[in-house]
């Protein structure tokens, strides 16, 4: 597979006990390349894909390239919960090459549909947020004809942009919906924490045209959670499947500075917490990521510990 590095086992050190406290003594380690062992234990997969051409070309601050490997060092201090049964497996990194971001894509889907086929939950660490695309299209080969998927976006921004010259951070769920009108389908997509101030008229035009099913972020948070969970709800109930994408720079720059593109305005790490509790106890998750660390702007591994402690929460909760 082009572009492929294995995991880098220095990324996961923290304090050592004789018992798996920890989750750097808990992770193991394998290659997409290879088929895992059959059982019928429960495998969580990480997966970072590296690359934040997909910000250039949107105009970004680059940098989030640098993320998952962040994520993991932060992720490996934190304490192991999993039952002893559970692996938890880092299956290292995908990089792009060359600036070739559709290249990287396609090697994507096909290494997040092997996680599948091997019966792993693939927990995918950007990045920039064109991974979406690769990662629904993978979850997306292994869905029945008739099986819905829906998709739960976590960020300020539709990301719906238009690809008419070329794939970037801004245009995986336009892409998606394309791909939907193409078969005569309609995208099954919730976005919450949607800002005014960060998408352009065009945008909320196509999100309406494409029955976009969204929740501003003035009503996403704690004062709102019974809303909150009643939109989920009604969305959940209409679909067999969920993939769940997480945005950083959805949350308020208090919370997450290190982004491409921060803003004072975001929402906060307590109503994405609740979201993900009801997402999850609906047995529907089939995929999760978390997207757009950039540690060239982080402060004090701030960014970094918020998007260790959100793929944590969901590990243990799965």
């Amino acid at each position: 597979m082009a572009n492929y590095k294995l995991a880098n086992k220095d990324n996961w050190k923290g304090r050592v006990s004789d018992q798996q406290l920890y989750l750097h003594e808990k992770i193991s380690f394998s290659s997409i390349k290879d088929p895992l062992p059959v059982t019928n234990n429960k495998t969580i997969a990480l997966l970072g894909y590296s690359s934040d051409e997909g910000v250039r070309r949107n105009s970004g601050r680059v940098g989030a390239e640098l993320g998952p490997d962040e994520i993991r060092k932060q992720l490996a201090k934190m304490p192991n919960h999993l039952k002893d049964n559970t692996r938890l497996i880092d299956f290292g990194n995908l990089e792009c090459k060359d600036q070739d971001l559709e290249e990287q894509q396609i090697e994507f889907t096909k290494a997040v549909s092997h996680l599948i086929k091997n019966r792993a939950t693939p927990i995918l660490i950007g990045g920039s947020h064109d991974l979406a695309y690769a990662h629904y299209n993978g979850l997306l080969e292994h869905v029945k004809t008739k099986e819905k998927i829906g998709i739960i976006n976590f960020d300020a921004h539709f990301d719906l942009r238009a690809n008419t010259k070329e794939n970037n951070s801004g245009t995986p769920f336009y892409q998606i919906a394309i791909d939907h009108q193409e078969k005569g389908q309609v995208i099954k997509y919730m976005a919450l924490g949607i800002r005014k101030d960060a998408n352009t008229k065009d945008l909320l035009e196509f999100a309406e045209a494409h029955q976009v099913n969204y929740l501003f972020q003035k009503y996403f948070n704690m004062n709102y959670l019974e809303h909150v969970q009643l939109r989920l709800i009604q969305f959940l109930e209409d679909v067999d499947y969920v993939y769940t994408t997480i945005d950083l720079d959805g949350f308020s720059s208090a919370f997450a500075p290190g982004v491409s593109a921060p803003s004072p305005m975001g929402f906060s790490p307590d109503i994405v917490l609740e979201s993900l509790k009801l997402i999850i106890d609906s047995g529907k998750l089939v995929g999760f990521d978390v997207v757009e660390l950039n540690p060239n702007y982080d402060i004090d591994d701030q960014t970094a510990k918020l998007a260790a402690s959100l793929v944590h929460y969901v590990i243990h909760k799965l």
